[in-house]
């Protein structure tokens, strides 16, 4: 019987996946037994108890060959509460990359790591390397509290931050596994030396309350089944909206007097973004506003909320498990007095706070003790050296230099922290040497406020590529916004390759989340400040087809926006049937002014777009139509067919550099006529 308050009825079992749990003795098999077996992988029901161990079993598809096995690997994701990279870490994760993994290291948006391409033999020697090293992948996946997550900024004057990251790793610590598989696997049954546990923490962990842990067992929070689905948390300070509080399950803001002193939290709780394409009843959900709790009951209330979720969430439907759809259900207020039996009182009134801003706390800044931090940008997160462009080098050479610590931002950048002011100009050296960019204003906006999931070749979930083609996404946005006249326009864009939310598209001002094969869903409205969430706008947009449907939508914004509106606000003040009935007239005008057909059965253009589209036409012959304008205001017809073969061929390109067959007909075409001149 699954662990639950009320027994779960005959005609709703509980999922595998609570089988797995239930009989793997606190997280041990089958993960120590395969992990001894010659093989290149594990079997489906380890894979499911390897999570929690901090590893995902993939394949790398683009290897993938019909009838041969697949290209087993392992990701690796590490655990580092408000982000604390120590230094001694860091470096061991950038050789551990060299020599297990792909050369290259993740940020994730949790603030933690991530190591790709690990094979199983190496799995072993990887996850030791980072305990000895002062790290963890314990807890990093799973059903149990993931990475507890904090604003990134070391400023070291206000003491708000200090009990941000204080209390994001005493949470971490109050809600991780106890269970000894994770030493007895990888360390061979050798605990590692780690910081003394606070010991406000480890009694907590045992105090009873009303109901909130279980005596005599290796998890007295967690239990024998540990939670539902994955449970996320973050703390923050008022103001501060730099881990996206409203995405979280649980996220506390720290609450102070007049003499900074801490007071206490307010608490949210219900977010969350993971939903499933074509189930209505999945979806994604801000978290609500629950209630205040002074600092020394802090503890207790978030064991309380953790029981609720754990005695009552949906333990056999997976994809209906997570904390938002218990609140959905009950309702704010049922939720709340589950949470007051458990807390043991009354839950007090929820505090006033100021606005939210997201912030990313790039380029150089005063910590307030003398020191500076420096916020580096790191596009979609991959830390890699590739042609003049040596991040990962340049981060390599910093570490060893200045031995200084680092913290991962949710916005999958890096800040190093405790730097001397007279080395910031060896810093900015460094930096240039290897083609980095500290300087946050010379970053193109797009691309700062940018974020994308690994996706393709290794996800298991992805459906579409996102990092490989989010560059080009945003080169590609970036063009359109200047040919509409919005060339100083900057907003949001997150992708995914499926809809779980990695990257927080639901967020965003332009969101765009994996459908099918080269196709999304388009969600607009989100804002700037990540406190709104976005809306599907349209279900299927192919790859190739982003300038034809984003266009209308910039011209229309440009057209009725109002003095200073952003580009999410815009879409929420107006709404959806506006925009759609304008791009329909848009597109009509364009078609009607653009397009005539000259019965030879091939579409011919007559247009100012400085796009030229690439048509199959029902007789298979292939057209690119460029477009000039005439100074006369007179249309000029320009036609070229392209043969079968070399549309194969560029159709096969096109997908391997995940680019527009467009933009390689342009860029071969143009090529071709300079090197004739």
């Amino acid at each position: 019987m699954v662990q639950t308050s009320t027994p779960t009825p005959a005609s709703r079992k509980p999922s595998k996946v609570e089988g797995l749990k239930e009989r793997s003795n606190f997280l041990r098999e089958p993960v120590a037994t395969e992990i001894l077996q010659d093989t290149n992988h594990f079997t489906e029901n380890a894979v499911q108890i390897l999570k929690f161990h901090g590893s995902y079993q993939q394949d790398n598809r683009d290897n993938r060959v019909k009838g041969q096995e697949k290209d087993y690997q392992f990701m690796l994701r590490t655990k580092n509460p408000g982000g604390l990279v120590p230094p001694q870490l860091y470096l061991t994760l950038d050789k551990l990359a060299d020599e297990y993994g792909n050369q290259t290291l993740r940020v994730t948006t949790r603030q933690g790591f991530q190591l790709h391409g690990i094979l199983k033999k190496n799995l072993k020697s990887a996850i030791a390397a980072i305990i000895k090293n002062m790290g963890s992948t314990l807890a990093a996946c799973g059903d149990v509290n993931r990475n507890v997550m904090a604003p990134p900024a070391a400023f070291k004057n206000q003491p708000e931050y200090q009990y941000a990251w204080e209390y994001a790793q005493n949470i971490a610590d109050l809600l991780a596994p106890q269970t000894g598989a994770y030493y007895e696997i990888w360390l061979d049954g050798e605990k590692a030396i780690s910081a003394e546990e606070n010991p406000e923490v480890k009694a907590a962990r045992q105090r009873n309350g009303s109901g909130t842990i279980f005596h005599n067992g290796e998890e007295p929070i967690y239990g024998t089944y540990y939670m539902p689905r994955k449970f996320k948390c973050a703390v923050t300070v008022p103001g501060d909206n730099s881990i996206d509080l409203y995405t979280q399950d649980l996220s506390l803001v720290v609450i102070t007097n007049a003499q900074q002193e801490l007071e206490g939290f307010n608490v949210f709780a219900g977010g969350g973004l993971g939903r499933t394409h074509n189930k209505e009843e999945t979806f994604a959900r801000l978290a609500d506003e629950i209630c205040y709790v002074a600092k020394d009951d802090v503890y207790e209330l978030v064991k309380a909320i953790v029981a609720a979720q754990r005695d009552y969430g949906d333990r056999t439907d997976r994809r209906h498990a997570r904390l938002k759809y218990l609140i959905q259900d009950w309702g704010v207020d049922k939720f709340r007095s589950m949470v007051e039996k458990y807390f043991g009182k009354p839950l007090q009134p929820f505090k006033p706070l100021p606005e939210f801003k997201y912030k990313d706390f790039l380029g150089w800044h005063e910590q307030g003790d003398g020191k500076l931090f420096l916020g580096i940008s790191v596009e979609n997160g991959r830390v890699k050296d590739e042609g003049t462009f040596q991040l990962r080098t340049a981060l390599r050479e910093i570490v060893q230099q200045f031995d200084l610590p680092i913290r991962l931002t949710p916005h999958h950048n890096i800040i190093f922290c405790d730097i001397e002011p007279e080395k910031r100009q060896a810093i900015e050296q460094i930096l240039t040497r290897y083609g980095v960019q500290a300087d946050p204003d010379a970053i193109k906006p797009l691309v700062r406020y940018s974020m994308a999931c690994p996706a393709l070749p290794t996800c298991g979930l992805a459906i579409t590529e996102s990092e490989r083609i989010m560059p080009n996404t945003l080169q590609r946005i970036e063009a359109l916004l200047n040919k509409v006249g919005l060339e100083q326009e900057e907003f949001v864009v997150r992708m995914t390759g499926c809809p779980n939310g990695c990257a927080r598209p639901y967020m965003a001002e332009l969101g765009f989340v994996g459908s099918a094969p080269e196709s999304y869903q388009v969600w607009l409205g989100g804002s700037q400040d990540q406190t709104r969430l976005a809306v599907p706008y349209m279900e299927r947009l192919h790859f190739n087809d982003l300038e034809t449907q984003l266009e209308p939508i910039f011209v229309y914004f440009k057209q009725s926006r109002q003095s200073g509106e952003s580009f999410g606000d815009f879409c929420t003040r107006v709404g959806f049937e506006p925009i759609r009935e304008f791009a329909a007239n848009y597109e009509a005008q364009t078609a009607a002014a653009e397009i005539t057909d000259d019965q030879d059965g091939l579409v011919e253009a007559m247009a100012d777009s400085t796009t030229a589209p690439v048509t199959e036409e029902s007789d298979g012959k292939v057209v690119a139509i460029a477009n000039t304008t005439i100074a006369t205001n007179s249309k000029a017809r320009r036609r070229v067919s392209i043969q079968d073969e070399i549309y194969s061929k560029l159709k096969d390109a096109a997908a391997r550099q995940g680019k527009p067959m467009t933009q390689l007909v342009n860029e071969a075409i143009d090529t071709y006529l300079k090197n004739l001149s």
